[in-house]
């Protein structure tokens, strides 16, 4: 099994899409768990605050390392071995090699993905991450949806969760920067758009090669 805890101030946004669909189906399975562990419960003072101005000057708020260390250092001490992983444009770029290397140590590994929020965080936050990963060259109001993106490209490579053997291994990005050929079905016609007749011949060989010939598209 592979084991999700996400640190959030927004659990509540997290958990109706890891309730459907292949993600339930994941968990429903002992495929997969997740769990949540909510941010502000580790803040300061009376407000249970997690941020404050940056040092030097700036527009925005940083996440405190108090809170931060505090939320994940409550999972490593029931689980020492748990790997954190923080959404960050500094971060290696996510790709379909990484969520399948993930997923292939998938057998009782577990992870933590510290969402962060506002401006940034302190960067002595970094000093207990192992995998700093990037969504790409964009900015996002917090780490949720890249948290969301990274367990969802991960859990759907797990034997067991996609409904045919195979589908992992000749879609989009399965080899490299292959693209999955063109896929049809019914009706054969639709608007005056018909399924290429090779896919109707019943000749494997000849689609197979048609199949070929049309990945890696543009």
């Amino acid at each position: 099994m592979i084991k999700f805890t996400i640190i959030t101030l927004f659990p509540e946004a997290l958990e109706p899409y890891l309730k459907t669909s292949m993600m339930w189906k994941a968990a429903e399975k002992g495929l997969a768990e997740y769990n949540f562990v909510n941010l502000r419960e580790f803040g300061l003072g009376p407000h249970r605050s997690v941020d404050d101005t940056p040092y030097g000057g700036g527009d925005g708020m940083l996440l405190r390392c108090e809170p931060v260390f505090a939320a994940i250092e409550s999972v490593k001490d029931k689980d020492p071995a748990a790997k954190v992983i923080i959404p960050t444009p500094v971060g290696e770029i996510w790709n379909q090699e990484m969520a399948r290397s993930f997923a292939g140590k998938a057998e009782n590994m577990h992870y933590i993905i510290l969402c962060p929020h506002y401006e940034g965080y302190d960067e002595r936050i970094m000093s207990i991450v192992d995998y700093k990963i990037s969504l790409g060259k964009y900015v996002l109001t917090g780490g949720e949806l890249p948290a969301l993106i990274i367990i969802d490209s991960v859990v759907r490579l797990i034997p067991g969760v996609l409904g045919g053997e195979k589908s992992a291994e000749i879609e989009s990005f399965s080899d490299g920067d292959n693209l999955e050929y063109p896929q049809y079905t019914k009706p054969y016609d639709f608007r005056g758009m018909t399924v290429p007749d090779i896919l109707l011949s019943g000749n494997h060989g000849e689609i197979a090669k048609w199949r070929a010939e049309h990945s890696g598209r543009v």
